[in-house]
């Protein structure tokens, strides 16, 4: 059964700057990486704007600003009773649960130990090592073994010596359990998803994030009990999703009080409709000044990396699409509850893999690959639902 439309217009066909996303992406990537080359001083001062918890930096600053002006245009223009009634819906709810919880986390291991641990081995290096943190709370003498690591004393420092291939794949790991809670919204709303339903599968994902993150995290890693970065996931959770919402929340019902529903539609929208993807590109613009020079560096490794975590965002949304279809959902539904799957909270991938296994180690540089192909792949899964839309019932 279709439900309700949740946003105050659905817009028609994609504009100027949607046509040539996918053109202005890869621009800002390149400007990105090259403003990170020819002013590394100007690049470091701004990715030290940051909150952090435990050592790591959690919150960028000026990325948190860039995301709240992406979100917000997509919050306000949400009719938040009908949120609600689109919520009572629960396949596309129960879909995204079962994919994000119980098909990701194992298919990114298996994908990135098939990659990472077998093919691509003699690539990285088969007795390639990188040095991480110890695990919290043990204190184990130099030259004991842990796990497949040993334990190295690096300037001074008690480090875990473990094969680089498996610091990669802890890095998968940690994007593979950490489903999409913003820019999803994003994602549904230029592929015309019902946005109201696409927040609510959001609030429901990120509850379940703060439940499930550790338990699954230490299960596939491997390494013990997994510390959960519970003030990480709770303040990037409340910076990118809650401060939108409520920002948007607050201004739709002051605004269609003040001024009527008629000039918040035609006037206020239409004034707003640009900003996301302004946002978007310059969010791009300064993830890629501060992490161009580790990619500059290791090209090939890059490529490794990405590898399985491009085959893991398109088979977890072909199988939501197809399950989506299965379950009869309209194209409105169906679209976002793929794509969550999908698409991924980097920034807590990134601020957990430098939590435990430190800024420079592997497990960081593979989500931050995680980023570099986040926003070409989902655009492109954009372009495919709109393309295939016709195949759904209305």
């Amino acid at each position: 059964m279709t439900t309700t439309a949740c946003i105050t217009k659905e817009p028609q066909g994609l504009g100027f700057f949607e046509k040539w996303l996918t053109l202005w992406v890869l621009l800002s990537i390149a400007a990105g990486i090259l403003l990170g080359k020819l002013a590394p001083g100007a690049s470091r001062a701004l990715d030290g704007m940051s909150v952090y918890v435990g050592g790591a930096p959690v919150i960028s600053i000026p990325i948190a600003v860039c995301l709240f002006f992406m979100m917000y245009p997509i919050m306000v223009k949400i009719d938040f009773a009908e949120a609600v009634k689109a919520g009572r819906s629960g396949k596309p709810v129960l879909l995204t649960l079962v994919v994000n919880w119980l098909i990701k986390p194992f298919t990114m291991y298996g994908f990135a130990v098939l990659c990472l641990g077998v093919l691509f081995r003699g690539l990285i290096g088969a007795d390639a090592v990188d040095l991480v943190k110890m695990p919290l709370g043990l204190d184990l003498p130099v030259g004991a073994a842990h796990g497949v690591g040993r334990v190295v004393l690096e300037n001074g420092v008690k480090m875990l010596e473990v094969p680089l291939w498996r610091s990669y794949l802890a890095g998968c790991i940690l994007l593979g359990i950490a489903p999409c809670t913003a820019m999803v919204l994003v994602w549904g709303n230029l592929a015309r998803g019902n946005d109201g339903l696409t927040l609510v599968m959001v609030a429901i994902n990120s509850l379940t994030m703060l439940l499930l993150y550790g338990p699954l995290g230490g299960f596939l890693l491997g390494v013990g009990r997994l510390p959960v970065p519970w003030q990480a996931l709770v303040l990037s959770i409340a910076v990118y999703v809650a401060l939108p919402l409520v920002a948007g929340w607050l201004s739709r019902r002051w605004l269609v009080a003040a001024k009527g529903r008629d000039w918040f539609e035609r006037r206020f929208l239409h004034v707003l409709t640009p900003i996301t993807i302004v946002a978007l590109l310059a969010t791009l613009v300064l993830l890629f000044s501060f992490k161009g020079a580790t990619i500059l560096a290791n090209p090939l490794t890059i490529l490794w990396i990405a590898i399985p975590l491009f085959v893991q965002t398109v088979t977890i949304f072909a199988l939501g699409y197809a399950m989506a279809r299965r379950l009869g959902l309209p194209y409105r539904d169906a679209a976002p509850a793929a794509m969550i799957g999908a698409s991924n909270h980097f920034e807590v991938a990134i601020a957990s893999a430098v939590m435990l296994f430190g800024l420079s180690s592997g497990a960081a540089l593979a989500t931050v690959v995680g980023v570099l192909i986040e926003v070409p792949v989902m655009l492109l899964l954009v372009r495919i639902c709109l393309r295939t839309r016709r195949a759904f019932a209305d």
